[in-house]
């Protein structure tokens, strides 16, 4: 029998502990598939305290891990303190027994503590993104993806996104046609286009005395229907081209056009998700130029389409 064991602890989330419990056990999808067993490991079999306020006492310890041919950690509940000793060396000595780890949304912190994914790509929820970089500078990670599967670990991004990376792991053990079956039960997609990059906010910069650009930015996203460029910029912010880009990127971190096109990326987003503006008046409204030009933005900048990114966000509606 195939044993998934998924660590829990107290202060879990119970959707993130349901999810792994949702899509591998429940009703078998297939009388030919092996059974499953959910096994769920706490520290010293304890019962476990969720953020919802009830506990979860299943009597499976941490020693469990060691046995199971996949070990799942759900999302941890504080990116910032590391894992205790006791499951991190549970993970490390499952590892070591050949189980495949499962990092789901801040799991993957847990599963970055046990210094396995050094060297390796991983993904994790784009809000902490900045402090999972400065906690694990050794791990290549990956801001986009909605999930990384290097094989005997497996990170995701955020709380849905752990739904996807279940599914895929189901779909490579058993195949689409399983995996449709259980997404349906749960009424999920099997597979979501594009990564996590398209769920990212993008705030206004703030308008500030301490932002010299302040003015200047906040004119430029209430003309992005213009064809901007950065001398034009530069002579609104009363300055040389040279010394604008410079301060440009020391004050925004990347470059004039990378800017502009992430700011009309963000203003389509938005017309998008609140408007029933066609897709080739959105491209115009943001200085796309046409609507083949906004697809390929989209594309590049989130891996999914406009109308695609539509249906995701609004529902079906005119394109």
């Amino acid at each position: 029998m195939d044993v998934i064991s998924v660590l829990a602890f107290d202060g879990i989330n119970p959707f993130h502990l349901s999810v792994p419990c949702l899509v591998f056990g429940e009703e078998q999808p297939s009388p030919d598939l092996i059974p499953c067993e959910i096994r769920v490991c706490t520290p010293g079999a304890r019962p476990i305290v969720t953020t919802a306020g009830f506990t979860v006492s299943t009597g499976y310890s941490l020693e469990e891990l060691a046995s199971a041919s996949t070990v799942i950690v759900p999302s941890w509940p504080d990116p910032e303190r590391p894992a205790p000793p006791e499951m991190i060396t549970a993970l490390r000595n499952a590892h070591e027994n050949g189980a495949r780890l499962v990092g789901l949304c801040l799991g993957a912190f847990v599963v970055a503590d046990t210094g396995l994914l050094d060297g390796r790509p991983a993904a994790t929820h784009w809000k902490w993104a900045d402090v999972f970089e400065r906690r694990f500078p050794d791990v290549r990670l990956n801001q986009e993806a909605l999930y990384v599967d290097d094989g005997d670990i497996v990170t995701s991004a955020g709380t849905t996104a752990a739904i996807d990376t279940c599914l895929h792991l189901l779909r490579k053990q058993h195949g689409a046609a399983v995996t449709n079956r259980v997404a349906r039960r749960i009424v999920s997609p099997p597979h979501r286009e594009g990564g996590q990059a398209q769920y990212i906010e993008h705030p206004l910069p703030p308008n500030s005395e301490s932002n010299p650009l302040a003015a200047t930015l906040q004119w430029a996203i209430e003309n992005l229907d213009q064809p901007l460029t950065v001398d034009q910029l530069a002579q609104r912010a009363a300055m040389s081209r040279r010394t604008f880009t410079r301060a440009f990127r020391s004050t925004v971190g990347t470059s004039v056009s990378r800017w502009i096109s992430t700011q009309r990326i963000a203003m389509a987003q938005r017309l998008l998700e609140t408007s029933d503006f066609t897709i080739d008046h959105i491209s115009g409204l943001c200085g796309f130029g046409s609507a083949v030009t906004q697809r390929e933005a989209f594309i590049r900048a989130l891996g999914t389409t406009p109308s695609a990114y539509r249906r995701t966000f609004q529902g079906p509606q005119r394109v």
